[in-house]
């Protein structure tokens, strides 16, 4: 979602005031925390001492400490007094074997003491910790630990039990006032920020209402600080002074129109409404020179001018005009010209030399095929050289062998053998290049993508289906047909199949897609979810005997790639390690019937 500049600064500056409230608000918070705990420290001590006290007075002259310590009327009522204390939830005497001896509730005593937490260990945390103890724990009860000596003789200890949740309590309390003044605090900060913004933009309207005035050919008048903004108005200024000044200068259309497109290649004209000829740069007149008397954009010209849209490219056999006075096709186009009120102008004509471009595109597919030759080349060339080095060594090593001091025969064999082997696997190699580069007629026609992805899923559905492969295919039915022979195209998909679910051992998807592509392409597209290929290894995945996988030849993606091109197409690969990999053809659309090319 696209923000305006005055809602970026309001959301900053009602960002920024919310963490600073926020900050300021915890941190006070943290401090009240450790306030209250101190305070609750120091009551839990004062009412310890008083215990300890009482029981200061009743032990010495008891001949049973404990049983007197029980008894005493004294030291229940200090006991029973705990409860009115804030945060004191527990008062009580323990003996130096955790049973109970004095506690404010009689059906305790004789009990043993729960273990808890020691007061003085939350009290020393820092305020922060204090605060994540008291809202982030369930109501947890500290205890404040005091013991009960006489002399030298041990008693036991007095325990006072505070409750956090009390503290919360106390705390959220005192907290409700602060939520109010934030809140407050925000909704003043955010009317601030909404009138600092209209402040700081309004010359930015300035500015926008200065370059409406320059488009509707006025002077740009523009009041602004003497800041930044101040600054950027004289250059606009200066700029609509020029513009304004050169649109008064008496210059012809026809002079510009030629500074742009006198030197182009293509002819381009523009025609009047009445069919009268207003602009032409100097291949169109060349052009009309040659077809004279005859106007050959008239029915274009009047098409476009009836429908006031775009007409439907046209192919028109002309002369060219030039010393060369062969006709040749050219690729008509018109389109309308409107002024600012939507009234017609004219039409403006556009003729590209369809030999010139299929000279370029000629060109362009004779340099792919050379690139890729270069490459297979390469491999080749890799491929021939280690089987030769290693018959080198070999053939070597079997001179020595069969030399009239050794005698071992067995060893000699294994040399002829390992040379065997290697002439074998260069007669691969020979056989594969003759295969990949063997003359190749392709029979051109319209092929249906859907069908002939149909029928590949069908072919690879039972090995698939074994493997745990899921295939879809997502060919609408309104993809329009290809220009190619169907059984390479059959061949390529397939390998590609193969390939894919082969990169799925555990199992996935394969997905077949195909939509229309620009410049009157279809592109097919074989996606899968399987380990993908290293970054290292694809710009290699085409080179012919390049494999990586155990007992590949290395053929197959090759042939893929020759196929295509065959079809003057492309093959794009993206591929990501351990998610998936996707292979993506483009091949021209049908526009013919049935054609055989002979390729090589």
């Amino acid at each position: 979602m696209r923000l305006s500049i005055r809602t970026k600064q309001v959301f900053g500056v009602t960002a920024l005031v919310s963490a600073v409230v926020i900050g300021l608000s915890v941190h006070g918070l943290a401090q009240l925390a450790n306030v209250r705990l101190q305070e609750t420290e120091a009551r839990a001590d004062l009412l310890a001492r008083a215990i300890y006290q009482r029981a200061f007075q009743v032990v010495p002259s008891a001949p049973d400490p404990y049983a007197a310590l029980a008894a005493d009327g004294g030291l229940r009522a200090i006991l029973e007094s705990s409860i009115y204390s804030p945060q004191v939830t527990d008062a009580a005497i323990v003996a130096p074997d955790g049973r109970i001896v004095a506690h404010l509730d009689r059906d305790r005593i004789g009990m043993q003491q729960l273990p808890a937490a020691r007061l003085e260990e939350l009290v020393s945390r820092s305020g922060f910790e204090q605060l994540w103890r008291i809202f982030g724990e369930d109501g947890r009860t500290y205890e404040l630990v005091e013991p009960l000596r006489l002399g030298d003789q041990n008693f036991g200890t007095i325990h006072i039990g505070v409750s956090t949740l009390l503290i919360r309590n106390d705390l959220e309390d005192r907290l409700q006032p602060v939520l109010v003044t934030a809140l407050w605090v925000l909704v003043v900060a955010m009317a601030g920020a909404l009138a600092l913004a209209q402040w700081l933009l309004r010359p930015i309207h300035v500015l926008r209402s200065g370059l409406r005035q320059l488009e509707r050919g006025e002077p740009a008048a523009l009041e602004l600080p003497q800041d930044e903004f101040g600054d950027l108005g004289r250059e606009i200024k200066a700029v609509s002074d020029k513009l304004l000044a050169e649109r008064a200068a008496p210059e012809g259309p026809q002079a510009g129109l030629d500074s742009i497109v006198e030197h182009l290649a293509d002819a381009v004209g523009i025609f009047g409404p009445g069919g009268e000829l207003l602009f032409a740069n100097p291949t169109l007149r060349a052009l009309l020179k040659a077809s004279e008397p005859a106007q050959p954009f008239a029915d274009i010209v009047d098409r476009t001018r009836d429908s006031r849209a775009s007409a439907d490219p046209l192919t028109l056999t002309l002369a060219s005009g030039d010393a060369d006075s062969n006709a040749r096709e050219w690729r008509v186009t018109a389109h309308p010209v409107e002024d600012r009120d939507r009234r017609l102008v004219g039409v403006m004509v556009v003729a590209r030399d369809l030999a010139a471009l299929g000279e370029v595109e000629s060109t362009l597919r004779y340099s792919r095929k050379l690139a890729a030759l270069g490459r297979l080349t390469a491999g080749v060339a890799h491929e021939v050289k280690n089987p030769l080095n290693a018959m080198t060594i070999h053939l070597e090593l079997l001179k020595g062998k069969l030399s009239p001091a050794s005698s071992d025969h067995s060893a000699a064999l294994e040399h002829v053998s390992v040379i065997g082997g290697e002439i074998s696997r260069l007669d691969q190699v020979v056989q594969g290049f003759l295969k990949f580069m063997r003359p190749q007629d392709l029979k051109l026609q319209p092929v249906n993508v859907g069908e002939l992805v149909q029928g590949i899923a069908r072919v690879v559905e039972p090995d698939a289906a074994a493997a745990s492969i899921r295939i879809v295919c997502d060919c609408p039915a309104d993809v329009p047909p290809v220009h190619g022979d169907p059984e390479p195209l059959r061949q390529a998909l397939f390998n590609l199949a193969i390939n894919a679910c082969q990169a799925m051992p555990n199992g996935g998807t394969l997905r077949f897609s195909a939509q229309p592509a620009s410049g009157r392409r279809v592109a097919l597209t074989i996606e899968d979810t399987g380990v993908g290929i290293p970054p290292t290894h694809l710009p290699r995945i085409f080179d012919l005997y390049f494999t990586t996988r155990a007992g590949g030849s290395g053929i197959g993606l090759s042939m893929v790639f020759r196929t295509i091109q065959l079809h003057d197409g492309e093959v794009e690969v993206q591929s990501t390690p351990g998610k998936g990999t996707t292979f993506r053809i483009l091949l021209p659309q049908a526009t013919s019937g049935p054609t055989v090319l002979g390729l090589r």
